[in-house]
């Protein structure tokens, strides 16, 4: 493979993508080979996570549940709704599961200008401005995606104007590769001049926020007392985890992305929605094209046998 080819391997591909093209017992290439053609490590190859216990995934999952139905409760709320099914878990456990889960409640939360990244954030700058045609703001979030043995997280870029789905992405990590890819995703589409967040940890890391000064994009962050600011993305999670994921129990992460995939496909393209006067996004949008998911494509062909791996790695 050549150095272009396997720079744009490492580029398109998420790292558990390039994971999952790992042949262990390949005869040709060796381990060493594969990780220097994928761009990985040769220790994680090795590394296996402790799986989480049955409780803890019912426990995440009926959380996820109650947030989605009510994204304002925070975790004291939570707790006791739980108790009162009969759960036993204290507040200090549903605080840790949200953050693991990357959720937190809709509500003005304390302190903010006190935060020890606070070069990194930036101002707010929607108020009084609404999206006036497409690609004038868009926005970004991540959410939490159950399976029946655990769990993803989906990230995507919305168009507020036409509520399409521009781009989007699935990790098992909340590590910040699959924003990153979700991002240089959307670009390759189209560049708004208004891009908005909340303040999150991906979203003031240097690698996204560069991105964007670079793409010469605007950047708008959620202040305090401006959390429901990005309540039309609130709107996109609701829609998605009851209308797709809540009726399905995936089982894997690869039967989770063909899911989503027709799902973010219909959603885009043949979903008419009440609050754009029963129009689909994709029409409101300019007759976009389908969301870009790089990963996903080369994943789900990729995937499909031994010689399409070998052709990737050759």
């Amino acid at each position: 493979m050549s150095r272009g080819s396997k720079k744009n391997l490492v580029s398109t591909l998420s790292r558990a993508d390039r994971l999952a093209l790992v042949e262990r017992e390949a005869v040709d290439l060796s381990l060493v080979v594969q990780a220097e053609l994928l761009g990985l490590s040769r220790a994680s190859f090795y590394y296996r996570r402790v799986p989480p216990s049955a409780t803890e995934i019912a426990l995440k999952h009926r959380i996820d549940e109650l947030y989605t139905a009510h994204p304002f409760d925070g975790s004291r709320r939570l707790t006791v709704c739980l108790q009162r099914e009969g759960l036993c878990i204290n507040r200090k456990a549903v605080q840790r599961y949200m953050h693991e889960m990357g959720i937190v409640a809709i509500y003005p939360s304390p302190n903010l200008s006190k935060r020890e990244l606070a070069q990194r954030v930036h101002p707010y700058l929607l108020h009084g401005v609404r999206a006036a045609e497409p690609d004038h703001i868009w926005g970004i979030d991540i959410t939490y995606i159950r399976l029946a043995a655990g769990w993803l997280y989906l990230v995507a870029i919305i168009d507020w104007y036409s509520r399409y789905v521009v781009s989007w992405e699935l990790s098992d990590s909340l590590e910040i590769e699959f924003v990153l890819t979700a991002v240089d995703g959307a670009l390759l589409h189209a560049k708004p001049r208004i891009w908005n967040s909340d303040q999150g940890s991906h979203f003031t890391s240097p690698q996204y926020v560069e991105r964007l000064q670079e793409a010469s994009v605007q950047i708008s962050m959620d202040g305090k007392g401006r959390a429901l600011d990005n309540i039309i993305t609130e709107r996109l999670w609701r829609t998605i985890k009851y209308e797709e994921v809540y009726l399905h129990d995936y089982i894997t992460p690869r039967v989770a992305r063909q899911g989503l995939t027709r799902y973010i496909e219909f959603y885009n393209h043949e979903r008419p929605h009440q609050a754009l006067n029963y129009r689909t996004p994709a029409e409101l949008y300019g007759g976009a094209r389908p969301a870009i998911q790089l990963a996903n494509r080369l994943t789900l062909k990729g995937a499909e046998s031994t010689l399409n791996k070998a052709a990737l790695l050759s």
